[in-house]
């Protein structure tokens, strides 16, 4: 039977002889000569199309691939660099809590400057703000071009940060810990999501996950059903190495700060239904920095601590480190971006891979400052408000100065069901009040 969350069957094939390509997978020549004879539209859900997905699924992945980039938390830690684990964290409650704000703030101000531009190339972006005389990026867009999207995210328009999947995920995070602690499992965030966030408010990999998961979880049953993560996260699901698990990263480094090590773990359960292989890394590597950030401020030390909780030959390692050169080598943020353009002209512009390069580029570029990193995440263009909130998270944390967050009035309004308006504050405080149970409980 076909079933599709997020396109029609035959979209949902392109992706995945992308996807299979970049896994190493070979595929016959006959199976890509029967794709090509089906033509959108007419072919959409044509009953070949299952036994396609039937024949692809059975394609064997490289075995030197199968081991240098495993889906199982034991199998990753054992092809880890060496790395702290654990840092010491001297802040007091005070201290923290400042810096949760900072995280929040700076998180809300990277998705609000990037969601007028989602999706747009580095060029366009530079050519809409050279023609408005605003090269480079130092405030929220202005208004006024047809093409850009979310005008409550527009400078004449925005109060606060208006709902956005991206901040979303970062409530289910926190909600989850509220509800669960930290014996929550992967089907406890998929549970969430059912009672929590309106269906049409997620994307891609994470609607096929859901999709595939509520298939096999009856809704009178036990927790989690008959599904399996392997299922999910695979089943008529192409965008398994996208960015969608990166941008649920955040809370999981919020959660344990200073342990890079178990927030890498706490995404990995988030991150391990809904995605595979560099996927999941994109989001360990994510939650650890940001984990490490309550301690560490030093960027390329981050980064490598990052590195440290992820397969050290994995394709998205490989990345970091090809990026970390670039930085060696480019003075500028752009002479850096040039390369990265040649480097991932052919990949997804919602790849967990290339995406994560430009929040490392604004790390590494943009002065510990939340406004000036996340403008740069946002003219580096492709997944703009994911990469712009990421950032800003981490830079919060670092310095939770920002002008453009004095904009969004402290205020957040998700579609989120059982959360409303919200100050931004408040969060940070439940966000504290997460962590100090973790630690009592621990102790």
């Amino acid at each position: 039977m076909l079933i599709s969350g997020w396109t029609v069957p035959l979209q949902l094939l392109w992706v995945e002889l992308q996807q299979l390509q970049d896994e190493g997978v070979e595929i016959p020549d006959e199976i890509r000569k029967q794709c090509a004879k089906l033509r959108p539209g007419q072919d959409d859900w044509a009953p070949e199309l299952e036994q396609i997905f039937a024949r692809l699924s059975a394609l064997p992945i490289p075995a030197e691939r199968q081991r240098e980039e495993p889906d199982d938390l034991e199998a990753i830690r054992l092809l880890r660099p060496e790395g702290p684990r654990r840092l010491a964290l001297r802040l007091s409650d005070r201290e923290l809590l400042e810096r949760y704000h900072g995280a929040w703030r700076g998180r809300c101000v990277g998705c609000a400057l990037g969601r007028p531009v989602e999706g747009k190339s580095r060029t366009w972006i530079r050519e809409l703000l050279t023609l408005q005389g605003e090269w480079e990026l130092h405030d929220f867009f202005r208004g006024g071009d047809p093409a850009l999207w979310a005008p409550r995210s527009q400078r004449e328009n925005i109060c606060c940060m208006e709902p956005d999947d991206d901040i979303h995920y970062t409530l289910i995070g926190l909600r989850v810990m509220e509800e669960k602690g930290m014996d929550f499992q992967w089907f406890d965030v998929a549970d969430a999501w059912n009672r929590y966030l309106p269906y049409n408010r997620i994307c891609t990999a994470e609607t096929q996950a859901l999709l595939n998961y509520n298939l096999l979880r009856p809704r009178l049953g036990s927790p989690g059903g008959v599904a399996t993560a392997e299922f999910t996260r695979r089943h008529n699901n192409p965008y398994r190495e996208w960015i969608g698990a990166a941008i649920r990263a955040d809370f999981w480094g919020y959660a344990v700060p200073g342990e890079p090590e178990l927030a890498a773990s706490l995404a990995y359960r988030d991150a391990c239904w809904t995605h595979s292989k560099n996927g999941i890394y994109s989001a360990m590597f994510l939650a650890a920095v940001i984990s490490a950030a309550f301690v560490e401020s030093d960027p390329e030390k981050l980064i490598q601590i990052g590195l440290s909780e992820i397969p050290r030959r994995c394709r998205l390692a490989e990345a970091v480190r090809r990026s970390l050169e670039w930085h060696r080598e480019c003075v500028e943020w752009s002479s850096f971006m040039d390369r990265f353009d040649e480097t991932y002209r052919e990949m997804s512009d919602v790849h967990a891979i290339n995406n994560l390069q430009i929040v490392i580029m604004a790390l590494l570029y943009g002065d510990q400052m939340i406004d000036r990193s996340t403008a740069l995440a946002v003219m580096a263009g492709l997944d703009t408000d994911c990469n712009g909130a990421t950032i800003g998270s981490i830079t919060g944390i670092l310095n939770w100065e920002s002008v453009l967050a004095e904009r969004l009035n402290d205020t957040i309004e998700p579609d989120f069901i059982g959360e409303g308006r919200c100050r931004i504050r408040t969060l940070a405080e439940r966000t504290l009040a997460v962590r100090n149970r973790i630690a009592k409980s621990r102790a």
